[in-house]
Parts: structure tokens; C-alpha cells; sequence
């Protein structure tokens, strides 16, 4: 009898007894989503995900001075192809994982209007974004207030955020009235948005924010990503993380 429930444990534990801990660098408009990815991946595989938030640009330069992420999900496209080019990404790995969206967001329900007139009238001290020249949603956030010919008016008035997240930051905390943010942050939980105002920014003004992940060097072994990688990219495009993403306002 014990011998047959000591078979019994090892069956149930035989799916975990290979788990791995995967090093993810992820962007920061993406923090939510993939926090309740991880910890459904975690209860479904058994792998743990590590995860660091932070700027695109930034886990760029970190990866080429030898950061020992193993996956990059970015917020543009552009950084990991550059990084399968230069060697630093395992060629053919590339998945787009979502599509992000913009939107200017206060926490003041009476500041944003849904046409964005808020940004020619200028009423405000400070308007939040991430910095444009790493910053995928920054660099979105110039290319439509360009669009819309009221850059230059506000440029006295920006607060610039390392990422999208601490432009997001800013706006919360009060240190701005307003900010370009991801829309995936305005949500409060899935299909649930922050109490506030917001402009849904038109996507004609900005190029699409395509967000690709790609398996880095640590992530791999003799040219092939390791199970638990695989599984990783494999479990972002199953239909229940899609639903997830969508949930926060992704396409």
C-alpha cells in the first residue's frame, strides 16, 4: 500500500520535476497581463517566470552587455529583429504577442475629453510620457501630437517617464494631470477601466504599436530554445492567453 502511494506522488509530481525558471525581460506597458500570465503558466507547466519590467530600449543595451534573459517581450518589433541580427536572439523565433494602443488618461474624471481637445487647449501644468528615443509608446505618444500639430505648444509642460510605466506613474501619483499611457493600463483588471477620463487615440496617428517576443541566447541550447522556452512562446498564443490580452484592451 505504500509502495503503490509513493508511485501515486510521483505520477502526480511527475510534470514539475523538470520545471525551470525562465528569466523574462517584459515591457512595461505589458506588466498586468503577463503578471496573471505567469501565474497561470506557473499552474498549468510548473515553470516559473522571472520577470523584470522595463523599457525596450533599455533591455536592449543590457542584453548586449550579457543580461541572462532568456525571452524579450518588447513593445515594438524593430528591437527583436535587431537582436536576431546582431546574434543576441535565436534566428526564427519571433512571435507578435500583442498589439498595444495608446491613450491619454487622467485620474481627473472631468480633465480628458473624447475628442484629445484637452491637448490644444492646454490647460494643464504637466502632461506625462515615456521617453520617445526608448520608449516604444513614447515614441507613438510624438508621432501623434505631431499628427495633431501641438507638440511643440507642450513640449514646457512634459514629464518623461524612463518607461511607459512610470509615465503611468506619473499621472496616478498626481505629478502629472495627464499622460500618454498604454490602454492595457488603464484597466484596473481585465474588461475593467480605471475611474478617470480618457482619449482612446485614433490609430491613424500613430505607426501600430506591433509588440514581438523573441527567445534570447540563455534561452536556448545547441541552436534550439529550451522545453519550457518553447512552451512559453507556445502557451502566449493559446487561445486562453489571447482571450487575457484582449481583456486589456490588446488586439
Amino acid at each position: 500500500m505504500r509502495r503503490f502511494l509513493f508511485l501515486f506522488v510521483l505520477l502526480l509530481a511527475a510534470p514539475y520535476a523538470f520545471a525551470d525558471t525562465i528569466a523574462v525581460a517584459v515591457a512595461a506597458n505589458f506588466t498586468a497581463p503577463m503578471r496573471e500570465l505567469a501565474e497561470r503558466f506557473r499552474r498549468d507547466t510548473g515553470h516559473e517566470l522571472q520577470l523584470s519590467f522595463g523599457a525596450t530600449g533599455n533591455f536592449y543595451a543590457q542584453i548586449r552587455n550579457g543580461a541572462p534573459f532568456a525571452v524579450l517581450l518588447a513593445a515594438d518589433q524593430e528591437t527583436p529583429a535587431r537582436l536576431e541580427q546582431e546574434g543576441y536572439a535565436l534566428a526564427g523565433s519571433r512571435i507578435t504577442y500583442a498589439v498595444g494602443k495608446l491613450a491619454l488618461w487622467s485620474p481627473d474624471p472631468a480633465l480628458v475629453d473624447e475628442g484629445g481637445e484637452v491637448l490644444r487647449r492646454g490647460n494643464f501644468n504637466r502632461i506625462a510620457l515615456a521617453n520617445p528615443r526608448h520608449a516604444p509608446y513614447g515614441a507613438a505618444a510624438m508621432a501623434a501630437m505631431q499628427a495633431l500639430g501641438v507638440h511643440e505648444p507642450l513640449v514646457a509642460k512634459f514629464v518623461l517617464g524612463e518607461n511607459v510605466g512610470q509615465a503611468f506613474q506619473f499621472v496616478a501619483s498626481g505629478n502629472a494631470e495627464l499622460g500618454f499611457v498604454a490602454l492595457a493600463q488603464v484597466y484596473e483588471a481585465p474588461g475593467r477601466l480605471r475611474p478617470g477620463s480618457l482619449w482612446l487615440v485614433p490609430q491613424t496617428l500613430y505607426p501600430p504599436i506591433r509588440q514581438d517576443a523573441v527567445i534570447l541566447l540563455p534561452g536556448a541550447k545547441d541552436g534550439r530554445p529550451t522545453e519550457a522556452v518553447a512552451r512559453l512562446l507556445t502557451y502566449l498564443q493559446e487561445p486562453a492567453a489571447r482571450a487575457l490580452i484582449r481583456a486589456y484592451g490588446y488586439e
